[in-house]
């Protein structure tokens, strides 16, 4: 990737619905470079895909909690197991495996304290491989971004 292509990566991760003509004007390219360039890093794997933000709230998920999970055992089974089973529970979105204290850090949307006591019992507890969860709950946020920074 050179800057041209991160240039165009930032644009579209700012605007995706940016057309190809505001989009060569924006990274100050002519349009068939622009389309050919954008075509390029999307049959690369750079682009994966487009999507559109929306206020969690107004839709229902009033409530972001981060979770750090510990594991009982460390073995291939308990991670594969723990693994697969978060990738099914729709609550769940994103699962980062970390260093440090916990095993695993996941961001969680729900409805509501009640809604996330039933994720716990109802979605976790039955994992079988988790030996502790650990919760913070988000009552604001200071910075949100799906930009990457500028490498230059």
């Amino acid at each position: 990737m050179d800057e041209t292509d991160r240039k165009i990566v930032r644009a579209l991760q700012r605007d995706g619905r940016l057309t190809n003509l505001d989009l060569a004007e924006e990274i100050n390219l002519s349009p068939s470079p622009c389309l050919r360039r954008v075509k390029n890093l999307e049959k690369a794997g750079v682009i994966t895909g487009y999507s559109a933000e929306a206020d969690p709230k107004a839709y229902g998920l009033a409530v972001t909690v981060f979770v750090r999970i510990t594991l009982e055992k460390h073995n291939e089974e308990a991670v594969s197991l723990f693994e697969s089973r978060v990738k099914a529970i729709p609550e769940v979105l994103d699962c980062f495996v970390m260093t440090g204290l916990s095993d695993y850090l996941l961001r969680v949307m729900v409805a509501d304290l009640e809604d996330y006591e039933r994720f716990v019992r109802m979605r976790l507890h039955p994992i079988g491989a988790v030996s502790s969860i650990d919760t913070s709950f988000v009552y604001g946020v200071v910075k949100r971004s799906n930009v990457f920074p500028d490498l230059s």
